[in-house]
């Protein structure tokens, strides 16, 4: 069990590593060597998990989705937009997402590793499918296209945040983007109950931490 540990261990610093890489020189220019002196291991523990650059690339997109902010909800619109708010407030803070955008969007070289984006298209499918099924969403509603329409809407809004603020301003382009799309998908009655605040991810995410916290953490002794 300490050995499988240490091997999950090694495994997350190497992606992290990366993924520091990645965000910050694309693709072409990353190396090996400054992913090994990032995650402080050696070439061999790099290679037991992964045994190229595009593995390793490949491995930073796939661990682009978690559900470690997925709480649940009584509305599964609700838990689409929490998913979507959680993501706007995590990706400028975290490599790990940072180099999903950048490899995504590398024409060049993703031909090699992949995309992030039909996995983010089918997460907010499986999210409107699962909605549409309970009433939430109105009848004329094709999920996988509104999934599609909702990822080209999600990457432009990024790429803009970016330019325009160095994604200060992401949280409330995301949640302009839910005011816009939810109103022509949405039945009346849920729409009203939807929250989509700016700081909707924020808040999400302090819930699922306090969540985890141990039983008394933070009381006095």
């Amino acid at each position: 069990m300490a050995q499988q540990e240490r091997a999950a261990r090694t495994r997350r610093a190497v992606l992290e590593a990366a993924a520091t890489v990645f965000a910050e020189r694309g693709y072409a220019a990353a190396t090996i060597s400054e992913i090994l002196n990032r995650a402080n291991v050696t070439k061999g523990a790099l290679y037991f998990h992964f045994d190229s650059k595009a593995a390793l690339a490949h491995g930073v997109l796939e661990a682009q989705i978690s559900s470690e902010y997925r709480l649940p909800r009584e509305l599964k619109l609700q838990e689409w937009v929490d998913a979507g708010m959680t993501l706007a407030a995590r990706l400028p803070k975290e490599p790990v997402l940072l180099a999903g955008v950048r490899l995504s969007a590398d024409l060049q070289d993703r031909a090699s590793y992949g995309s992030a984006w039909p996995a983010w298209s089918e997460l907010t499918e499986t999210f409107l499918s699962e909605a549409k099924a309970r009433g939430e969403v109105l009848p004329h509603v094709v999920p996988e296209r509104t999934a599609q329409v909702f990822l080209g809407a999600w990457i432009g809004v990024q790429f803009v945040s970016q330019a325009a603020s160095n994604w200060a301003d992401l949280e409330l382009r995301m949640s302009d983007l839910f005011d816009h799309v939810l109103p022509a998908i949405t039945a009346p009655a849920v729409l009203v109950r939807l929250d989509t605040a700016p700081d909707r991810g924020s808040r999400v995410m302090a819930e699922a931490h306090a969540m985890a916290a141990p039983a008394g953490a933070g009381a006095e002794a």
